[in-house]
């Protein structure tokens, strides 16, 4: 029983950082992205492609897959996502869910749609004894790292002063623009930081998820699931609805 509540936790974990992203641009953009998945998948497969066939370390392909996926989020704001703020819900659903189907095309014509895995030291393979019950190395792994993750952006948001102009820019554009905030600066890093958190849930849960081309479809509705429980206002919502969701499913 505390082997699944454990694996649970760690599952959990997984799913509120990349959903976290998708959780700060739905409620402090007011933005309803939908291709959040295919950043995750994008920062996955770096991290597959790096590990199998280039033979990097995996935890050096992890900042990678952050970077990789942080820059495609900071490419397409400017160029797509910017002109649809102000538009409809329903546009913004149809252009996201647009974006999906080009990226599971893409992957699959570039890589096929067989499963992809990341090669794992040792160190991470196998169990451990935790106060005698046997803990996954990689699933500890796993709940270390987004535990650091989830601290750290729980202090940006709420105790810096990026994350006190990022709510002014959501609260009144107009104001914090005459404030002398660059809104488009401000947006544009969010955005471009959420999807690299995204891109590096994708490499941790490469091995523990699964990928392959339709990673961003498949998971897409737990990703709306950990945001619709757990409201977008706070950090603390969105994971311990993803706790929840994560020891249900793996207990279900």
């Amino acid at each position: 029983m505390l082997t699944i509540l454990f694996d649970g936790v760690a599952y959990g974990m997984l799913l509120f950082l990349i959903a976290s992203g998708l959780a700060v641009t739905l409620g402090l953009m007011n933005f309803v992205n939908l291709a959040h998945g295919a950043f995750a998948m994008a920062g996955g497969y770096l991290a597959a492609v790096l590990s199998n066939r280039l033979g990097m370390p995996f935890l050096a392909t992890l900042p990678l897959a952050f970077v990789f996926a942080a820059a495609l989020g900071a490419l397409l704001e400017p160029t797509l996502y910017r002109r649809l703020y102000a538009r409809p819900p329903l546009d913004q659903v149809l252009f996201s869910i647009g974006l999906v189907f080009m990226a599971v095309a893409a992957i699959d014509y570039f890589f096929g749609a067989t499963q992809q895995f990341v090669r794992l030291p040792p160190w991470l393979s196998g169990r451990v004894e935790l106060a005698g019950v046997g803990v996954g190395r990689y699933r500890l792994f796993i709940i270390v790292i987004c535990g650091l993750i989830t601290a750290a952006l729980q202090w940006t948001v709420a105790a810096t002063r990026f994350g006190s102009r990022l709510r002014a820019a959501v609260d009144d554009r107009r104001v914090a623009s005459g404030l002398g905030i660059n809104v488009n600066a401000v947006f544009l890093a969010t955005f471009a930081f959420g999807s690299g958190l995204a891109g590096l849930g994708g490499a941790l849960g490469a091995e523990l998820l699964g990928l392959d081309p339709t990673f961003p479809l498949k998971y897409m509705i737990y990703f709306l699931i950990v945001v619709a429980v757990g409201g977008t206002t706070t950090i603390t919502g969105p994971l311990l609805a993803s706790l929840l969701l994560g020891i249900a499913d793996v207990a279900g």
